[in-house]
């Protein structure tokens, strides 16, 4: 019996984390049923670098953008830059970027023009824009609903674990919820019932690896091919089989990552 594929839509290969493992840790996603992989750059200058690792291995994309933890310690990124990096054709997301009030809100001015600037390339390029948000749910809607408004562009809230306000707010403008981990931890049952209130065709799954590894393996790195723990949680919120899930994710990442499907249909 075959099983079932699903896609890690946001993890970070190129941590130091994964520089002796990498191959074996990819290896390890596929014979799980982890067939593909988008590693996050979260700052542009190591661009390159995570560029290589995607290039390197068929079953990995890349995004790039600032994080916003970052924001203030690199240059401020332009949309031209941006769009310039988004040519490459194994680049499928604009990010992470968006808000952090919880460990860096000194530079919220920093990260709010950093956003904007990330908004506008996603308008430009229709790439989906990869939003970190943590104690910044007011802001962060505000921001994604101006830059809404002006121009619709695709996005999905990464690891989501913000209030039930922020969940409403994006799925009125067709944006994705991704489960990690954190969503598979057992007291999250706030969180699982915000994500079982969303429509399942809205919903990705992710490690954040090197973190949040979801049980039976959390306190220890993560790695992608934990991705099917966080998954089979989600199928149960969703009252679906495992391979219904994972069909149904797969199917959310390609409408989403359309570069990374079209690739693989080239392929």
């Amino acid at each position: 019996m075959s099983v079932p594929r699903i896609t890690d839509s946001h993890c970070h290969l190129d941590f130091p984390d994964f520089d002796e493992t990498r191959d074996a840790v990819i290896a390890r996603a596929h014979e799980a049923g982890v067939h593909r992989m988008v590693t996050i750059c979260t700052r542009l200058r190591q661009e390159p670098q995570v560029r290589a690792i995607a290039e390197a291995n068929p079953s990995v994309f890349y995004a790039a953008g600032t994080h916003p933890m970052s924001a203030a310690d690199e240059p401020l990124t332009s949309v031209e830059e941006l769009v310039a990096l988004s040519r490459h054709p194994k680049f499928v997301g604009l990010g992470e970027s968006g808000l952090d009030y919880h460990y860096t809100a000194e530079s919220a001015e920093v990260q709010r023009r950093s956003l904007r600037i990330h908004i506008e390339a996603a308008q430009e390029t229709g790439l989906p824009l990869i939003i970190h948000a943590r104690d910044a749910d007011e802001d962060m809607g505000d921001i994604l609903e101006e830059g809404f408004a002006k121009k619709p562009y695709p996005c999905v809230m990464h690891c989501f674990s913000s209030g039930a306000r922020l969940a409403e707010r994006a799925l009125e403008m067709d944006f994705y919820l991704s489960m990690s981990g954190i969503a598979a931890f057992k007291k999250s049952t706030e969180l699982r019932e915000i994500f079982a209130k969303a429509p399942a065709e809205r919903i990705l799954v992710e490690t954040d690896s090197p973190y949040l590894a979801p049980p039976p393996y959390r306190g220890k790195r993560n790695e992608p091919g934990y991705t099917v723990h966080t998954a089979k949680v989600g199928a149960e919120v969703f009252g679906l089989s495992y391979a219904e899930f994972a069909a149904q994710t797969e199917a959310n990442f390609e409408r989403l990552f359309w570069k990374a499907a079209a690739w693989a249909e080239a392929a």
